[in-house]
C-alpha cells in the first residue's frame, strides 16, 4: 500500500517524515492554502517520491515547479479538464506520472473518471467541498463499490490515526493507498512524527 504524507515544507520535518518510510510525499503549490510552499525547502527527501498539488495552474507553473522540485509525480486538485489533462500529459516527461483527484459523493461521481482515465496514472478519491484543497472530512467509502475504472486510486480526506482497521478492511482491486495530511499535524504544514509512525506501523502490521 502507497503511503502519501501532503502538504510538507519544513526541512527538518521533510526529513522526520521521510525517516518513517513513506513512499509518496506531497507539497502544495497552491497559494492560498495554508500549506503553501513558496520556496525551496532547504531539504527535499530523497527516498520517496516526490509528489507536486496544483490547482488549476498554468501548464508553464507546474513544468517550472516540477523541475525546480525534481518531481516524480504532478497531483491536480482542482477544476482541469480531460482536455487539459490530455495537453499535460504530451509536454510531461515520460517517467512522471499524473495524478487526477476527484470529488466523490455518489455514483455518478465515479463514472466521471473515465474520461480522464486514459491520461493519468492514479486516481485521488475526496471528499468534495466549496472551496479547493483537501476537505478535512471523509465521504462514504461504501462508493468506492462503484469505481468500474482499471486505473489504480489514492484514497484521501480526513483520514486520521483511528482508522487503520477501516482501512484494512478495503478490498477494491484498484486501490492502491491513502493520502495523510490534516488529521496528523501539530499545525498546518508540521506533521506529528509520532502519531504518523504509530499509525503507519499499525498500517503494515495488520
Amino acid at each position: 500500500m502507497i503511503i502519501k504524507v501532503c502538504g510538507m515544507r519544513d526541512a527538518e520535518n521533510i526529513r522526520d517524515v521521510e525517516a518513517l518510510g513513506v513512499d509518496w510525499m506531497g507539497f502544495i503549490f497552491y497559494r492560498p492554502s495554508s500549506r503553501f510552499v513558496g520556496e525551496r525547502p532547504e531539504y527535499l527527501p530523497e527516498q520517496c517520491q516526490r509528489v507536486g498539488v496544483f490547482v488549476n495552474s498554468t501548464m508553464e507553473e507546474i513544468l517550472q515547479k516540477t523541475e525546480e522540485f525534481g518531481l516524480n509525480y504532478v497531483q491536480l486538485h482542482g477544476d482541469e479538464s480531460p482536455a487539459f489533462c490530455s495537453r499535460l500529459r504530451s509536454v510531461l516527461p515520460l517517467d512522471l506520472g499524473l495524478i487526477k483527484m476527484v470529488g466523490i459523493s455518489s455514483k455518478s461521481d465515479m463514472k466521471a473518471t473515465a474520461a480522464y482515465a486514459p491520461f493519468v496514472d492514479y486516481f485521488l478519491f475526496e471528499s468534495p467541498c466549496s472551496g479547493y484543497g483537501g476537505s478535512g472530512k471523509k465521504f462514504d467509502w461504501s462508493l468506492l463499490e462503484q469505481y468500474e475504472g482499471s486505473k489504480p486510486f489514492i484514497l484521501t480526506g480526513g483520514i486520521g490515526p483511528d482508522d487503520a482497521e477501516e482501512i484494512e478492511t478495503l478490498t477494491h482491486p484498484s486501490f492502491a493507498g491513502i493520502d495523510l495530511n490534516s488529521r496528523f499535524e501539530l499545525s498546518p504544514g508540521l506533521k506529528d512524527t509520532d502519531k504518523l509512525r504509530t499509525f503507519i506501523n499499525k498500517i503494515r502490521t495488520i
